[in-house]
């Protein structure tokens, strides 16, 4: 489980990337978090790993503070960021021995479990190759392959599909509804609406760093008193944010930090 309590963050102590945020996503669950760029969903997520640390409030993993608790709650938990530019030198299989490593994986259980996702994933014939000569798709399937590989409680997941060919995100999808139907928790970003729609058990909307918006398609199809796709609704939820970006403004915060730091959202 997750539980978010009260968090805020600011990267310049005026403007606010997401603010007061409060959210418990429970076992069982894929909850699928959609927002504009800019909206807070990768700030609030690398406040959930342990990247960024929220200004102010606490992010519990299975019980532990990312912030008091700070290694005991990354036990809980594997992630995806938004980038898969990591560790490029490596092989694909040094990587994922690595990853293994850490997560102090037995070797029986880590060629297993190696050989099944990296075939999964279409993957195992690049396994002796270099990570810096991968595609962008192809980096991104090592990462999920990483991420996948310790099979931890919680899984929190920043635009995973991104780069994924048609047949590694049915994979993907069908291994975050397995992983929710265990009893475990799958928390993801997304823009690609229809996947959401598809996937989720709950929805949550942030807009301008508040989460505007937490509950099913179905409760919001009820709250909106018409049987609209899901994309329709968050243009809805979101035409304040549409009109604000029609104007012209400067970056959010979340933005412009993440543009001095080269990511792209």
């Amino acid at each position: 489980m997750i539980e978010i309590k009260n968090c805020a963050k600011s990267y310049d102590g005026k403007k606010f990337a997401v603010k007061d945020l409060n959210l418990v996503v429970r076992d069982g669950e894929i909850f699928g978090l959609l927002g504009p760029n800019g909206a807070g969903k990768s700030t609030l997520l690398k406040m959930m790993v342990g990247v960024l640390a929220p200004t102010k409030g606490d992010i519990s993993l299975n019980g532990h503070s990312i912030t008091t608790d700070t290694l005991e709650a990354k036990r809980q938990f594997a992630y995806v960021s938004d980038n898969p530019d990591h560790l490029l030198r490596l092989k694909g299989i040094e990587f994922l021995n690595f990853i293994a490593d850490i997560y102090k994986i037995s070797e029986d259980k880590r060629q297993s479990r190696i050989e099944q996702l990296a075939k999964e994933f279409g993957m195992y014939d690049e396994l002796d190759n270099r990570i810096q000569s991968y595609s962008h798709g192809m980096r991104q399937k090592m990462m999920v392959i990483g991420a996948l590989l310790s099979e931890p409680d919680i899984w929190l997941l920043d635009e995973p599909m991104t780069g994924l060919d048609p047949r590694a995100s049915f994979y993907l999808k069908q291994k975050m509804r397995e992983h929710a139907d265990s009893g475990k928790t799958v928390l993801f970003s997304t823009h690609v609406l229809d996947v959401a729609e598809k996937v989720v058990d709950r929805v949550g909307i942030i807009n301008q760093g508040e989460l505007i918006f937490v509950g099913t398609v179905a409760e919001m199809q009820e709250h909106f008193q018409a049987n609209t796709s899901l994309e329709e609704m968050f243009l809805e939820l979101t035409q304040e944010e549409a009109k604000f970006l029609d104007e012209g403004p400067e970056n959010t915060a979340e933005t412009q930090a993440d543009s001095s730091s080269g990511t792209e959202f």
